[in-house]
């Protein structure tokens, strides 16, 4: 059969028309980032990458190629036993690499000679890369946002949870990053993805959305953890967006805050620890006291006062500073953070449009 190639540009949109689309480099490699749905069949893994890029360096190419390729033979044998021997004759898989280059062309040569319709990315990842990044320039510039603001604890999130249950469109970007936004925002047991995988993901839903309906995302900042959010759909939000400013009072805040930030009092010196990088802010002492109540398990007291004294001053100046659609923002009461509060808000936010 001919083997053929295909432009990232013409991939990227249409990955589903292939039956599996394949990334043959190192595990390290994939976990960083990788197409969407793509399953990981290294022709080298990570430490047969390290052998023969260290002989390429010190040794030669050709001794590079002579060691490279016997072990690129052996794995992609390994891989043809194990994944190929269903496949029926009409299969057709997406054959990728870093560069497009000759990782991708010795497993998709494979395919391609056992008969199946094999196509390998013209300029492998590297490529996708560029074809994302254009992407997340100019996607935010074609929806409507409508931002949902409130101070910490106010239970933004649970309501673009009940506004997804209900079927709106929803923007989860603390999801994808895997962090709350704040110095506590870490979820325990669950790593940040890389940026290059936050952005993957996120152009991965900014392209599934439906331009003629509202998108609602929370108002957050540049960065959210260790990862940060495009600049245009930064000011995409903060500029050309309706906003929606959620209010509850301070005993259900806390209350929701307990629930949500609960697993601190089984590791009272991680959040000491994450505490003293409010130092530079609040000062020494004021912190001092922070980690001593958290330290006597006070917890009620501590989120009280994390909230008034730091969070919502910080809230205040940085929504009033960059929403532009913050003063003419809708109010939205909620009662507390319970399944039937946020259900009737996310009605009531979805019949407004």
């Amino acid at each position: 059969m001919t083997l053929r190639t295909i432009a990232a540009a013409e991939a990227a949109p249409a990955l589903e028309r292939f039956d599996a689309v394949i990334d043959v480099r190192s595990p390290a490699e994939f976990a960083e980032d990788h197409l969407p749905g793509a399953v990981n069949w290294p022709v080298l893994d990570d430490e047969q990458r390290r052998v023969v890029g260290t002989l390429y360096v010190k040794d030669s190419p050709l001794a590079a190629r002579k060691v490279g390729a016997a072990m690129v033979a052996r794995n992609i044998a390994a891989h043809v036993e194990q994944w190929v021997q269903d496949k029926p004759r009409e299969w057709q898989p997406l054959v990728y690499c870093w560069r497009g280059g000759q990782r991708s062309g010795a497993l998709a040569w494979f395919l391609d000679q056992i008969g199946f319709r094999t196509t390998r990315l013209n300029g492998g990842y590297k490529a996708f890369r560029l074809v994302v990044r254009d992407d997340l320039a100019a996607l935010p510039q074609g929806l409507q946002f409508t931002v949902v603001a409130g101070r910490t604890g106010s239970g933004k999130t649970r309501l673009l949870h009940a506004l997804a249950q209900a079927g709106a469109q929803v923007l989860d970007l603390e999801a994808m990053a895997c962090h709350r936004g704040s110095v506590l925002g870490g979820l325990p047991n669950q790593p940040q993805p890389s940026q290059k995988r936050f952005d993957t993901l996120l152009w991965q839903a900014l392209r599934a959305f439906d331009a003629q309906r509202p998108v609602f995302v929370e108002s957050e900042s540049r960065r959210v953890g260790a990862v940060q959010l495009p600049d245009a759909l930064v000011a995409r939000m903060r500029e050309h967006s309706r906003c929606v400013r959620v209010q509850m009072d301070d005993g259900a805040r806390v209350q929701l805050l307990l629930q949500e930030y609960g697993f601190f009092a089984q590791q009272p010196e991680r959040f000491c620890e994450l505490l003293g990088a409010l130092t530079e802010l609040q000062g020494k002492e004021r912190v001092k006291r922070w980690q001593a109540m958290a330290r006597d398990a006070l917890w009620p007291e501590l989120f009280g006062e994390l909230m008034r004294e730091h969070y919502d001053p910080l809230y205040e100046r940085s929504m009033q500073r960059n929403f532009a659609g913050l003063a003419t923002s809708q109010p939205l009461a909620l009662a507390d953070g319970g399944d039937d509060a946020l259900r009737a808000a996310a009605h009531t936010l979805m019949q407004a449009g």
